[in-house]
């Protein structure tokens, strides 16, 4: 018997919406059961998939897709919403090298209707979508759905203060399971759970979801008298103060509750706020026991679940939590920060051995960056633990709040360069140039685990702000010695002396710079800094060198690269400088190793280039 005969038989929400009702729930248990048999072949996003399965049927048997806009926000929820718009068959090529994105991808699909992978953006472009509408005169819909980690984030505030105001036609639906990718935290989890949990409060969301469908005066008289209840029952309700009409909180796994409750809310106009409940990893136990684990995940037998780690080479993020805590108990002043990424930034065990010290502020990157200038004008040593792809939303704060003042930030920049399967959204492509420009940073960027440790310890004895950048994964395999040594700031170390050619590599490109070097008889040198650069070694390559080569896996405008042709060119040094780095455009998910190969990054790549470039210069 076929597993997924009904699922089989849905190639659009169109089908989907000639199915009885009755035949949902079976659909449901089969999408579910595609979901974790496809996800445990490829890897992904399981656990948030899992939780929204109902929630997307529903949206899309009510909703008239894609006409009607759905936009997710992260998408990290998003695979059975791809699974029913057309795409099942090519699942199998999920997160893969010219395979479906992990997330919403306009160019994927017209039901993909905004591109999504940062947190938070949802209901400012449904709010985009839902105006335009008005303005354009079309009669269609706008359904923002958003998870509560995700509230957390102001830019869901700056979203919801304008949508109450601007008499727009939308939807927000806040799908509400408790977590984030780590654990929630803050005020407003806070309100939520309260909501959640007041008895008397979902009895009278029972009664109000049955009046929707009243005539309108009995609907308004119904929605007044609600709003002298709930003053009894929950003081104030944090939507509604926005503008919003809000309902629920439902079950986010009831279809037989889901389904008329948003045909009602279809019916009605303005700003309207549904709270939805779920569970992630629901109908898969293991995920459910877990979510955290199961929330991004490698291969792995759906039977047996993901199986624990044999070792195998630390992790950059493993080097910089054991630093902390090291450094911790070396120093009282330290403290560290993650905007909602305590397990993906390695402070699990500091979050536990220091959790006085420990603070997890949520989806709110601006605002860590800022909370860390405020303890670093008091004494402190803030440690900011963040991922290169999310420093770029607290640039401003970077700038104005930590750089400008001069303060000893630490900022440990995880997934720096290409992060692989999560693709552009999340490459950390760009961090080497947009801070590398701003006065007082100290950029490093470290050729080895070992040097890593290092790296950090030299940023934690520094008066002023610093960026220690390092890769997703591991490193050549280099273990680090378990003490607080430092660096030399802005010097760089020339790891093999050879002739002609000068290898400058930065961080993660130092490796494959040797294996080419050797074939080159080139020397190469480990730069180390990016800011300030070590201009004395420079100067003196340039004067031994008929070709100076810079490698660096970060955009190449503006990067290290362009630093060392200011500085060749600001000392009037005419050698040829060969810039490699990635380039002026956005680059696609997929392997690694193969991408760095496709971009010219790996051994094969700088020879070629070096060659090419060795082959034009000697004919001119």
């Amino acid at each position: 018997m076929n597993a997924f005969s009904l699922l089989e038989t849905i190639n659009s929400p169109a089908d989907l919406r000639r199915l009885d009702r009755k035949q949902l729930p079976q659909l449901a248990t089969e999408l579910r059961a595609f979901l974790i048999d496809s996800v445990s072949q490829t890897g992904g996003h399981l656990s948030s998939n899992l939780g929204t399965v109902e929630l997307t049927i529903a949206l899309h048997a009510v909703f008239n897709t894609p006409e009607d806009r759905l936009v997710w926000d992260v998408g990290h929820q998003c695979y059975a919403h791809k699974i029913l718009t057309g795409r099942r068959e090519r699942m199998s090529t999920l997160r893969m090298h010219n395979g479906l994105s992990g997330f919403p991808k306009r160019c994927e699909s017209p039901y993909d209707t905004f591109g999504v992978g940062h947190s938070s953006t949802s209901i400012s472009a449904a709010l985009g979508m839902a105006l335009a509408a008005k303005h354009k005169g079309e009669d269609r819909k706008s359904i923002a759905i958003i998870g509560d980690g995700a509230m957390s984030a102001g830019m869901a505030f700056e979203a919801m203060n304008n949508a109450g105001v601007a008499d727009a036609d939308m939807l927000v639906i806040l799908n509400d399971n408790e977590m984030s990718i780590s654990p929630p935290v803050g005020a407003l989890n806070n309100i939520l759970t309260r909501l959640m949990s007041g008895k008397t409060f979902n009895a009278a969301r029972e009664g109000a979801r049955n009046m929707l469908g009243f005539a309108p005066p009995l609907l308004e008289l119904a929605r007044r008298a609600e709003e002298h209840v709930k003053g009894m029952i929950a003081p104030g309700t944090l939507f509604e103060e926005f503008g919003f009409h809000y309902y629920g909180p439902i079950d986010g796994h009831d279809l037989d509750a889901l389904i008329p409750t948003l045909e009602n809310l279809r019916q009605l106009k303005g700003p309207k706020f549904l709270h939805v409940i779920t569970k992630k990893g629901q109908g898969y136990k293991l995920a459910e026991a877990d979510p955290i684990l199961y929330h991004g995940v490698a291969k792995f037998e759906p039977g047996v679940g993901i199986k624990a780690s044999k070792g195998g080479k630390l992790t950059y993020t493993q080097v910089f939590g054991d630093w902390l805590c090291d450094m911790a108990q070396a120093d009282s002043r330290l403290v560290g920060i993650t905007p909602a990424m305590r397990e993906g930034s390695g402070l699990l065990r500091f979050s536990i051995e220091y959790p006085d010290r420990y603070f997890d502020v949520g989806i709110a990157e601006q605002h860590a960056v800022t909370f860390a200038a405020g303890l670093a004008c008091e004494g402190l040593k803030p440690v900011v633990a963040i991922y290169s792809t999310f420093l770029q939303r607290a640039y401003d704060q970077l700038i104005h709040d930590v750089a400008l003042q001069n303060l000893p930030v630490i900022f440990a920049v995880d997934r720096g360069g290409l992060v692989g399967a999560d693709g552009p959204t999340h490459h950390g492509t760009f961090d080497l140039s947009f801070v590398t420009c701003i006065p007082n940073m100290v950029v490093m960027a470290p050729a080895d685990e070992a040097e890593c440790r290092r790296m950090l310890s030299t940023a934690y004895t520094l008066d002023g702000p610093s960026m220690v950048r390092y890769p997703r994964g591991g490193g050549t395999g280099t273990v680090p010695e378990m003490n607080l040594d430092t660096l030399p700031v802005g010097k760089g170390e020339i790891c093999r002396a050879g002739k002609e050619v000068a290898l400058l590599a930065f961080g993660s490109m130092v490796a494959a710079a040797l294996a080419a070097g050797e074939e080159l008889d080139a020397t190469v040198v480990n730069m180390r800094f990016v800011k300030p650069l070590d201009i004395d070694l420079i100067v003196e390559l340039a004067g031994n060198h008929s070709l100076l080569v810079s490698i660096e896996e970060n955009a190449i405008i503006g990067g290290a690269g362009s630093e060392i042709e200011r500085a060749l060119a600001e000392r009037g040094l005419k050698v040829p400088l060969l810039r490699l780095g990635l380039p002026d455009r956005f680059i696609d998910h997929g392997d690694q190793t193969r991408l760095l190969a496709e971009l010219g990054l790996d051994k094969d790549g700088i020879l070629r280039n070096v060659r090419e470039k060795r082959a034009t210069t000697n004919t001119q």
